[in-house]
């Protein structure tokens, strides 16, 4: 089988990547100039935390063994899921806009949820890789008939895996990445042909586990009302929702140009969650189309990459991480333009922080990874 390398995907990435560092730079130079006295604060921040080790965290991803990510896929989410506990213990634990989900060592600070979401991929891949090789094609359809088997050996497995992790992620009030997460991993089950049974239990404990959210975390009702009723309290809860559509209707058909936008001064998070505003003020909605194309692109990329894989782990993987970046950066859009709740998630590749593109490139390079052995 003849090894190659993915350029266009290589490529998509850069260009990804390279735009969204050209346009923080613009963005974020009065704010820096501001806070700290220089323009390039957080551009060079974004580069020490999150290209700089992103590229070198995606080569390794691209250069080892997928056999070796397989075999220890068990031990990398056990350390994950011990991470999103550490951040509440005093001392490792950092804070901030009153919740716990970042870890201070030294210098350092990253966000253990943002690598969950790479390790839960590849640990579910993993293992049902390994489930589907301990029976042929036929007795894995056999089983579905045997509820029990079922019930104790696939589908409760995968429960405690996702109580596991929500119960992390509750506890942190991140359940933006929650809903990444475990919608990810849903799909992942999905597609490994389990019973049609099991999609309805796990849909029923969802629908479920998101009332009993709500009931006990009045502020994720109140995002549910805004988004019902944009016009309702506009400079306090509807504040950001507000601001979005401003930002994003000022910028017209061909935007204001790139530096120009008025609404950064005026948007909450216009350097995180609500960017893609920001974009469509200063691109309009020729430079929103641009990066929503760029994005079906890279989806049908990766659907591409699972499709020609030669084995299971491999397939699962590519299709997790496809989905995974895909369906963030739709749902982070579409809050954004008022089509879907206030998420609070960032745009891959694009929004400030250093965790998110650290496990991004390093999805790439995985994706990468496959892709170089495939047909």
């Amino acid at each position: 089988m003849k090894s190659h390398f993915n350029y266009p995907l290589f490529f998509l990435t850069v260009i990804l990547t390279g735009f969204s560092f050209l346009f923080l730079s613009c963005l974020s130079s009065a704010a820096s100039l501001q806070r700290f006295g220089n323009t390039n604060y957080y551009l060079f921040h974004q580069i020490l935390s999150g290209l700089i080790p992103g590229i070198i965290a995606g080569f390794v991803a691209y250069k080892i063994s997928l056999k070796f990510i397989k075999k220890w896929a068990p031990l990398l989410v056990i350390l994950n899921i011990l991470a999103l506990f550490a951040v509440f213990i005093p001392g490792i634990g950092s804070r901030a806009g009153g919740a716990s989900r970042w870890i201070k060592i030294g210098f350092m600070t990253f966000q253990p949820s943002e690598f969950l979401k790479i390790t839960a991929i590849l640990y579910l891949s993993a293992w049902i890789a390994s489930k589907l090789a301990e029976t042929s094609s036929s007795e894995w359809k056999a089983i579905a008939t045997k509820n029990y088997h079922n019930a104790i050996h696939v589908l409760a497995p995968f429960l405690v895996f996702l109580g596991l992790i929500s119960s992390a992620l509750i506890l942190q009030k991140d359940a933006s990445t929650l809903g990444v997460v475990t919608i990810t991993l849903f799909v992942l089950y999905f597609y490994a042909k389990t019973p049609v049974w099991h999609t309805l239990v796990i849909l029923f404990l969802g629908i479920v586990s998101l009332l009993l959210m709500i009931k006990f975390e009045p502020y994720r009702f109140d995002r549910l009302l805004i988004f019902l009723h944009p016009s309702q309290d506009p400079l306090g809860k509807g504040l950001q929702l507000r601001q979005s559509l401003i930002s994003l209707g000022s910028g017209g058909f061909f935007g204001k140009g790139l530096g120009m936008s008025a609404e950064k001064f005026f948007l909450p998070e216009s350097m995180t969650d609500s960017i893609f505003a920001i974009i469509g003020e200063e691109l309009g909605m020729i430079g929103c189309l641009a990066l929503i194309a760029c994005f079906i692109l890279f989806f049908w990329m990766g659907i591409k990459i699972a499709q020609n894989s030669h084995d299971k782990f491999s397939k699962m993987t590519a299709l997790g991480i496809t989905f995974w970046i895909s369906f963030q950066a739709f749902i982070n859009m579409a809050s954004v333009a008022g089509i879907f709740p206030l998420a609070g998630i960032p745009l891959p590749f694009f929004s400030s922080g250093g965790s998110h593109l650290v496990v991004e490139l390093i999805g790439i390079g995985l994706l990468l990874n496959i892709s170089k052995n495939t047909t």
